[in-house]
């Protein structure tokens, strides 16, 4: 008689009628896994913590929050002041925001090295550019709640970029502020968005586990299990470098929200919202900074005006992320073997850094006499050059260094020593 996989009896009786407990059993558990992730691929579970973080904290702020322009700041204050613990709720929730997104930024650009996008994983990539757009919107309505000066200022800018698609622009304008300007039917419908999108984004993160486990992770050295010798269980092996990321992660975390809690944000939202009286300099979150740069940086081009422009160039600037499998032809996906690519991706993330540098500077000012717009044009230009041509070139002209014919190779044969390397291309690019 085989010996039962759950010695618990209420948990043997429920799987057996609902199998829940084999399949985490099966995916969390005994899910094979290279044997060779490094401590980047730990930023996926911090994403995953950091979402469950934000949707706990948001609905117990949400019970004494009021959506209403003449209650909104005063109830962010009652919170603040009266409410138990409701400054530490706050600050965790408004700086794990910011943890979330430097999370999830570290996360894609992890897979940009290794060639994470590359088959078979490409509905694994898109998938994540999804959670990106749903984060980029959650936090942007998240950023108006409070309605300080720069939530309502910064909701008017953002909102009134859409009034410059033809046709259509006005009308969904018009739809988002709930009428002819930004109010409290504008307010009621981005906090009742900003608390469903979270549910919506857990529903996604869902499919993103289920397509990552179809193929299983990628890795390092960018190359496939060959077997059982080239993986190991994710338990307790990769849970246990979790936990220690987990620690590692919530000293920077808790530093933030216990020592410098308003270091992302901006002293203006703590003067409440005045349309009678328009900040001096208006910026978005950190997080939006490079594509606040390339919204500004176009210029008129022809026909098109230059804040139409403007627009489609930063919705293009995440849209192009959709296609990237397609664009990059290499068939080798770890930069570790792509010489030349891995300059350029030093490069692309220099240039990322640069817009976000240009998006928190007004473009009226300059460095050491260059205009910030000048510098946000050549960085925007960069950015599609990057995309759109660097990468289908060296798909074609880029000689990659030989491969290792398993995982476990370099490991048993002197670490990177890439012993009886072959030249063939990978069989599942």
């Amino acid at each position: 008689m085989s010996t039962p996989k759950f010695k618990n009896p209420i948990v043997r009786w429920i799987d057996y009628r609902l199998p829940i407990f084999s399949f985490l059993d099966h995916e969390m558990h005994e899910y094979p896994t290279p044997k060779n992730l490094s401590y980047w691929w730990n930023f996926g579970s911090l994403a995953g913590l950091m979402l469950v973080v934000m949707i706990v904290s948001g609905i117990i702020l949400a019970m004494h929050y009021t959506p209403h322009v003449t209650l909104a700041f005063n109830s962010v204050e009652h919170i603040m002041r009266d409410v138990n613990y409701g400054w530490l709720l706050r600050y965790i929730h408004m700086n794990g925001a910011s943890m979330f997104f430097i999370v999830v930024y570290v996360h894609i650009f992890r897979g940009l090295y290794y060639g994470s996008y590359k088959k078979p994983r490409e509905l694994l990539w898109m998938i994540g550019v999804v959670i990106l757009l749903l984060m980029m919107a959650t936090a942007f309505m998240g950023y108006v709640l409070p309605w300080g000066q720069m939530s309502f200022w910064g909701a008017t800018v953002i909102t009134n970029l859409f009034s410059a698609l033809p046709i259509v622009g006005k009308y969904i304008v018009t739809w988002l502020w709930g009428g002819f300007s930004v109010d409290n039917p504008t307010l009621n419908r981005f906090f009742s968005l900003h608390y469903l999108l979270p549910f919506a984004i857990l529903g996604v993160v869902v499919l993103h586990v289920l397509a990552l486990h179809k193929h299983g992770s990628n890795n390092p050295l960018g190359i496939d299990t060959k077997g059982p010798q080239d993986s190991i269980p994710f338990h307790p092996y990769y849970t246990v470098k979790d936990y220690f990321g987990v620690g590692v992660f919530l000293i920077f975390y808790a530093a933030l929200v216990f020592f410098s809690p308003n270091f992302f944000g901006e002293p203006d939202n703590y003067i409440p919202a005045n349309p009678m009286a328009t900040p001096t300099h208006i910026v978005p979150e950190w997080y939006f900074l490079p594509f606040y740069a390339i919204l500004r940086a176009v210029p008129d081009i022809w026909f098109i005006e230059a804040k139409l422009g403007g627009v489609l160039a930063m919705f293009s600037a995440i849209l192009v992320l959709f296609v990237l499998p397609w664009l990059d032809h290499s068939p080798v996906r770890s930069a570790r073997f792509r010489p030349t690519y891995k300059w350029f991706f030093w490069i692309h993330l220099a240039d990322c850094l640069v817009l976000g540098w240009v998006g928190a500077n007004s473009p009226d000012a300059s460095f050491h006499g260059v205009p910030f717009l000048i510098i946000g044009r050549i960085a925007t230009a960069w950015y599609f050059i990057h995309f759109l041509i660097v990468l289908p070139l060296l798909g074609f002209f880029e000689k990659p260094k030989p491969l290792p014919t398993s995982i476990s190779e370099p490991v048993l044969k002197g670490g990177g020593k890439l012993a009886g390397a072959t030249t063939k291309p990978m069989e599942k690019a």
